[in-house]
């Protein structure tokens, strides 16, 4: 007999009376004086658990259905029936029990105890076998999986961009390096510097943090496309929003300018928030009551709420006119902070803000210069609770002015030849933006951490797994 899974049992009433095999773990066992025993079974298909009544007349009941804890691993087969009990509608009368794994109470780490988050990151084999843990990774999958239907949706295509790079788009130095020299026989040139030319590669090579120029490059011949793939930081930041690997979703757009790359950021939020709604009920009602007070209430205002938009030096101006106290003092130049980011979202306009104009000299060198010669054509994408969630702008597609933002930057334009080609052979206006793909799962399941929200995090001191 097939497996059939937990969520189509109990979303399907014509299996009732059906013979059913199901497979999973056991979350709990109770016995009865009356000859049978209650086991609740998970197998990740969904929040809920079926509940099995397996009698005291099998076979294999006293040698093995008694010695079943959390953790333990089994198969069942019986007729589903409606339940007679409350907490579950129906329930299958376990026929055979067939145990595939034991797992001995003393040393199974996740029983019937409550664990913190902090001790289930170093238990992070495990961890996917809580309600916590198997909830977030539905909702990032629904997630990953709303948004391949937006963008193909909208005539996307997907790009596999290169992990591995010569190149740093952010300019920022922060990447992890790749090599195949020997670390204690490093090979010299006549200066005494490393002898990148013996490497793999035949030049020194990192680990992307971005795949946008890349993008750009197939943008500028297809039309649009978009990239979801893994990208790195070597920050050494230990912070809760942080991580050394995280995924990131980049779309790159052909003949379009800055309010055309802030209307796709706005329409493609919405629909995340519409698909998790519709897709992840149970499970955000999970978070909504153990997490985040609110959660669904609030996904469900930004699904439809308006996105406002101002211009960088209007939020400065509405935040020096608060009056509020912010550890970071506010003036035109800096670069904003969560708080500022906040006060924007959460006490001014009371909902999504899309700031745009910045100045040029916080922002990256790609980004097209606007005619006042002090700002660029970039716009963050702000959310309550978080601040940032997108960061994008209109791409700088003249030649020479962009030759002057590079050489500003401190960045050879000789090593960008192929960037700066499209410039020299048919150049567009273009667009796009990057989405921290973990920041949005954990704004929709109002996890604290963001070390919670991806299956097995990279950070500073912590490769494990």
């Amino acid at each position: 007999m097939q497996r059939t899974l937990i969520k189509n049992i109990l979303s399907d009433n014509k299996l009732i009376g059906e013979q059913v095999r199901v497979c999973g773990w056991v979350r709990t066992r109770r016995d009865s004086k009356a000859g049978f025993s209650f086991i609740e079974l998970n197998d990740g298909s969904c929040f809920a658990n079926l509940q099995l009544v397996v009698p005291a007349q099998l076979a294999n009941y006293k040698s093995e259905v008694t010695q079943l804890f959390p953790g333990s691993s089994i198969a069942v087969e019986g007729e589903l029936v409606l339940s007679q009990g409350g907490g579950q509608s129906v329930e299958i009368q376990a026929e055979t029990v067939k145990v595939f794994g034991f797992a001995e109470p003393e040393k199974y780490p996740i029983g019937k105890q409550r664990v913190s988050f902090e001790r289930l990151r170093e238990l992070a084999h495990l961890r996917p076998r809580t309600n916590t843990f198997g909830a977030i990774a539905r909702i990032r999958h629904a997630l990953a999986m709303a948004t391949h239907q937006f963008f193909s949706g909208r005539d996307f295509l997907y790009l596999h961009t290169p992990i591995i790079t010569a190149s740093d788009c952010e300019g920022a130095g922060e990447m992890f390096q790749v090599t195949t020299l020997d670390q204690n026989r490093l090979p010299r040139d006549k200066q005494g510097k490393i002898d990148y030319k013996q490497d793999f590669f035949g030049r020194k090579a990192n680990l992307t943090v971005s795949g946008q120029l890349e993008g750009e490059l197939y943008a500028c011949a297809l039309g649009n496309i978009y990239t979801f793939g893994p990208t790195f930081r070597a920050e050494n930041s230990n912070t809760r929003r942080h991580l050394a690997e995280f995924w990131m979703i980049e779309p790159e757009m052909a003949f379009a300018d800055l309010d055309d790359d802030a209307q796709l950021a706005e329409d493609y939020l919405k629909y995340l928030f519409s698909y998790v709604l519709e897709h992840c009920r149970e499970d955000l009602e999970f978070f909504n009551q153990r997490i985040a007070k609110g959660l669904i209430e609030r996904l469900t205002t930004l699904a439809t709420a308006p996105f406002q938009r101002i211009t960088y030096t209007e939020a400065i101006e509405i935040l020096e006119a608060s009056g509020a106290m912010f550890d970071y003092p506010v003036k035109w130049g800096i670069d904003m902070q969560s708080e500022h980011e906040r006060y924007l979202t959460e006490q001014h306009f009371s909902g999504p803000v899309i700031v745009t104009d910045y100045p040029k000299e916080i922002k990256s060198f790609y980004m097209r210069l606007n005619d006042d010669n002090k700002t660029v054509a970039a716009m963050d994408v702000l959310l309550p609770e978080v601040g940032e969630i997108i960061g994008g702008s209109q791409r700088e597609d003249r030649l020479e002015l962009l030759e002057q933002r590079m050489q500003a930057a401190g960045i050879e334009p000789e090593s960008y030849w192929w960037y700066l080609d499209l410039r020299r052979f048919g150049s567009v206006p273009h667009a796009g933006f990057g989405l921290g793909f973990e920041r949005m799962v954990q704004f929709c399941t109002g996890m604290h951490n963001i070390r919670d929200v991806i299956p097995f995090p990279r950070t500073p001191n912590n490769v494990e797994f």
